[in-house]
């Protein structure tokens, strides 16, 4: 017997509980909105949950461990030890349950209705939302406006199905050791963070790459130091490699693959995935809806989130565009601003900053220099290395650079860092970018000293012709 089969009349529902659900519920009803927010899992979505959060934690940790040990400074603290257990709890409860503990009270705080359930769509005006407990009970919900954000999940490839030792992102998050040996096939974003993170905990890993590079969206020169870095870690990585097999036991797993049309096999304690996300659009009814989805799964929008049918908006990882917790983040407050009218809200995406957590960290904006040039535009880059700068130097971290990339009235078009700090320079740049500053503005801007953002006021001298500290 199905329960609750009546439809219950709603103004504004959102799909997906993740960085763009829940931030387009808030903002939502800030402006007036009676919101109603479904999620099937967990509230924070993969990003607080077994993401973006977690995944920092155990980064952050394995810097911790490597400095424990480290003498650079002339400290000495003997051979750092490691409790891992009581690595992921800190994780698990002082940082992801905080997080996540947070966000609920914001959305009760805002008087956002929370349902826990699987969302099927009937037609662009009704849903029904089955229960996670209870496989019997249903309810039907009428709706005057829609928000999906119903993120993504990763993608698997042949030979390598999710199970036992074949792990992907989450199961690489909560693993109960540190591996002696971890394979990660896929040397993007994620299987580059990750193999960071656990080399620095003491793992000897190796990164098996598809393509003829890892980190296929930054520039060379950039991920040239990554992997320098990676190396002096002890990490391999072979670029042009195809995973074949896996096979495995309750102690290890088998891997393998070709390069340079070889074949070769390597046992490791677990195997990592990371080789893509697929939108998770499918199976939830969007096919008796007016909205179109395209080959790879992903939703067309407008530049306000609004689909084909009119009343429902589709954001972040399943629509085009970079699968960013914050991308989604700014699309959730658009889509919420043009559900109460506002003509003006539209997402600009040329202003929006894209970093890895590697070692060191990698944070782009705006355009390349080649990208520019690709466009017709007459771009010239403006390279400030870590190494002049004093702060760097204190840190004992001054491999890396700062670029800025201008177009032929100086004005700043881009801008990419590698180094200490990457992830929270890259603010000013983004700034810089969205408000289309020229280079003078920011040779102007006084900024403080020792401080590592000093490193963008000398690249804007560098552009300006009068460079101090080269």
């Amino acid at each position: 017997m199905v329960v609750g089969d009546f439809a219950e009349e709603r103004e504004t529902i959102i799909v997906g509980a993740g960085p763009g659900g829940y931030v387009a519920a808030i903002r939502a009803a800030e402006l007036g909105q009676k919101v109603m927010l479904v999620e099937r899992e967990y509230i924070g979505g993969v990003c607080l949950n077994v993401g973006c959060i977690p995944s920092k934690a155990l980064i952050s940790a394995g810097h911790r461990y490597q400095l424990a040990s480290s003498e650079l400074f002339g400290v000495t603290l003997g051979e750092g030890t490691l409790d891992f257990t009581k690595t992921q709890a800190w994780k698990d409860k002082d940082v992801v349950a905080r997080l996540t503990g947070g966000v609920e009270m914001l959305l009760k705080k805002h008087k956002v209705e929370i349902i826990r359930g699987e969302v099927y769509l009937h037609d662009d005006h009704t849903l029904r939302v089955m229960s996670e407990t209870n496989e019997s009970a249903a309810q039907t919900y009428r709706f005057e406006n829609l928000i999906l954000a119903t993120g993504s999940r990763p993608v698997e490839i042949p030979n390598f199905k999710f199970n036992g030792r074949v792990i992907d992102s989450t199961g690489a998050l909560n693993l109960t050791e540190v591996p002696k040996e971890l394979v990660v096939i896929g040397g993007g974003y994620i299987g580059t963070e990750l193999a960071g993170a656990y080399a620095n905990l003491g793992a000897h890993v190796t990164i098996l790459e598809g393509t003829d590079a890892i980190l296929p969206n930054f520039e060379k020169d950039m991920v040239d130091i990554v992997k320098k870095h990676l190396k002096a870690k002890g990490v391999d990585i072979y670029t042009n490699a195809l995973a074949k097999t896996s096979q495995q036991d309750d102690k290890s797993v088998q891997v393998t693959y070709t390069v340079a049309d070889e074949e070769k096999t390597i046992t490791a304690d677990y195997c990592l995935v990371t080789v893509g996300r697929r939108p998770n659009t499918d199976e939830m009814g969007i096919e008796y809806t007016s909205v179109k989805v395209g080959d790879r799964g992903l939703i067309e929008v407008d530049n306000q989130g609004r689909t084909a049918a009119t009343n429902i908006y589709a954001i972040g990882d399943i629509v085009p565009g970079a699968a960013l917790a914050h991308k989604a983040f700014f699309e959730g407050k658009i889509a919420a601003e043009a559900i109460s009218g506002d003509q003006a809200a539209a997402v600009d995406y040329l202003g929006i900053p894209a970093v890895c957590f590697a070692d060191p960290e990698l944070a782009t904006v705006g355009l390349t220099v080649g990208e520019a040039k690709d466009k017709g535009i007459k771009a010239k880059g403006w390279k400030f290395p870590f190494a002049g700068n004093g702060r760097a130097l204190t840190l004992g971290e001054t491999d890396g650079f700062i670029r800025l990339v201008t177009d032929e009235n100086k004005t700043v078009i881009g801008a990419q860092v590698i180094g200490a700090g990457a992830s929270d320079l890259i603010a000013e740049l983004a700034l810089a970018v969205n408000s289309a500053m020229n280079v003078e503005d920011i040779a102007l801007t006084i900024h403080a000293h020792p401080t590592l953002a000093e490193t963008i006021a000398e690249a804007a001298d560098m552009a300006m012709g009068f460079p101090t500290h080269i």
